[in-house]
């Protein structure tokens, strides 16, 4: 027989359930407020838009609060331990990657990257980007280089196509490019949805078999950086971006597929290794560590939810998470802001440390390898070495050209740099047994690498004439393009 509950129980249990009722109802209530609300702003938008609207200033209207947040991109104050969102000199910071990547064009400058505000005038101001008649000796970069850095681009490839957009030269479209990373590069206009804009990425997962349309609105909060933030290469003769990821995302995969290809970046110009030089794989780090894996997307960290006058909205101020704690990590972390700050640098320390020991022996072995053919090495003897060499240096470019890797999947990123330093090492010890065949059994010589500068000389660059294009470039070029798009009514928004 059951049990009969007390008079007092009966009514504590009723009690309970009106409160529960009454919670749910408030929170349904808040549901259907905010879902009323967004109805109302996209059944009011004062401005009509649909297809690729590349002034971004069109969005201030009906989206006002993000436009405002998306504008502080400009802001370069936020510094960490490690990063920061101003410009840093990376290779005056680091003159052994000057070294590693000698023959190449990066080995003339290379700065950390600025908020999206800034991409189209830092495009512009490196030395690796200049027009036909002002870079002297230079070959002009393509229309690929401007892919992720403006609206202008999907519009251009629209009206263009996409294949005629890449193979164009770079400067060609000077003038076209006037707005910086926006709205219209992740957002359908008309509905607002969730939508990269570069086909890159769409090509990517067609070839093996899945559909980016089809990803759910989280998968989305990660693709839309993921356009971008992935490793890519330019195929050679028609400059076309391609998603390497046909045999997988992990670093390893990704050098099956160059390696089945014979595709190689660029020739080094003291070892004669065929380089692959890396392109900020974010994303697929990402997808290789703990966040990732567990769902976590790139929009939760880098662009996290404001709530402001009862309405809740992403922050457009995409900057590192350790800018905004409160509304980022501690969401899920329990820990204190300092706490968290902390094992975040402890973990971007332990790889540093590596890559520190990576970076002296690739350098040094690159120097011995150069030696080595000095004193009458083979190519039968250098072959070895050199793709020991290429080994290395792809591993330990995957691991420090994608942006927050150290901690994204530190465990990875552990392991791709340490098998870097064992391949370096192999290398170097192939060489001395080179050099010894050839009566060589000394220490090789060592040039003074020590400064940014000291390196680009070794290396036989000269920096003052590049130094002096870009100025001609920027004090001639830069304004023109400026001129003709006002001269469309085109907003410049740089």
């Amino acid at each position: 027989m059951a049990k009969q509950l007390k008079r007092w129980q009966g009514w504590l249990l009723f009690g309970g359930s009106m409160a529960i009722v009454f919670v749910l109802g408030l929170l349904a209530s808040s549901m259907l407020e905010r879902r009323a609300e967004v109805a109302s702003i996209f059944n009011n938008r004062k401005v009509a838009m649909n297809g690729i609207v590349a002034d971004n200033a069109q969005f201030e209207t009906d989206f006002p609060r993000e436009y405002e947040t998306w504008k502080q991109t400009a802001d370069t104050t936020f510094k960490s331990e490690f990063n920061s969102s101003d410009i840093v000199d990376v290779l005056a910071q680091r003159p052994n990657m000057v070294i590693l990547w000698a023959g190449y064009a990066f080995s003339w400058d290379y700065n950390t990257p600025r908020g999206h505000k800034h991409a189209i005038e830092d495009m512009r101001a490196i030395l690796r980007t200049g027009a036909p008649g002002v870079t002297e000796g230079k070959e002009p970069q393509p229309g690929t280089c401007w892919t992720c850095k403006s609206p202008d681009v999907p519009r251009l490839m629209q009206e263009h196509g996409v294949a005629a957009f890449y193979k164009t030269d770079w400067s060609q479209w000077g003038d076209q490019v006037m707005s910086t990373i926006g709205c219209s590069d992740c957002h359908d206009t008309k509905t607002m949805d969730l939508k990269p804009a570069r086909p890159a990425l769409y090509e990517a997962w067609e070839r093996v078999g899945e559909d980016v349309n089809k990803a759910s609105h989280q998968e989305m909060r990660s693709l839309v950086c993921a356009q971008c933030h992935s490793e890519y290469y330019f195929q050679k003769e028609t400059k076309y971006l391609v998603f390497p990821q046909d045999s997988g995302r992990t670093v390893e995969a990704m050098e099956r597929y160059f390696d089945a290809m014979g595709f190689a970046d660029y020739t080094h110009s003291l070892s004669k290794a065929p380089i692959l030089k890396a392109q900020h794989p974010g994303y697929e780090i990402h997808k290789l560590g703990i966040h990732g894996q567990r769902g976590v997307s790139c929009a939760d960290c880098h662009m996290p939810y404001i709530s402001e006058g009862g309405v809740k909205y992403t922050d457009h101020h995409i900057m590192s998470p350790l800018a905004n704690i409160s509304r980022t990590c501690q969401t899920c972390h329990r820990q204190s802001e300092e706490t968290l700050r902390q094992n975040v640098y402890e973990r971007q320390r332990k790889c540093n440390e590596i890559r520190n020991r990576v970076e002296n022996e690739l350098a040094t072995a690159h120097i011995e390898a150069k030696f080595a053919w000095d004193k009458g090495a083979s190519e039968a003897e250098m072959k070895p070495i050199l793709n020991l060499l290429r080994k290395s240096q792809w591993r330990w470019d995957y691991a420090v050209a994608s942006h927050g890797a150290s901690f994204h999947a530190p465990q990875e990123i552990t392991r791709i740099l340490s098998l870097s330093l064992d391949y370096a090492g192999q290398a170097r010890l192939a060489i001395a047994k080179v050099l010894a065949k050839h009566g060589f059994t000394s220490d090789v010589p060592m040039p003074d690498i020590s400064t940014k500068e000291k390196a680009q000389a070794y290396i036989g660059l000269d920096m003052k004439q590049k130094h002096a294009d870009k100025q001609k470039f920027l004090g001639t070029v830069v304004p023109e393009w400026i001129k003709k798009a006002q001269s469309r009514g085109r907003t410049v928004e740089l």
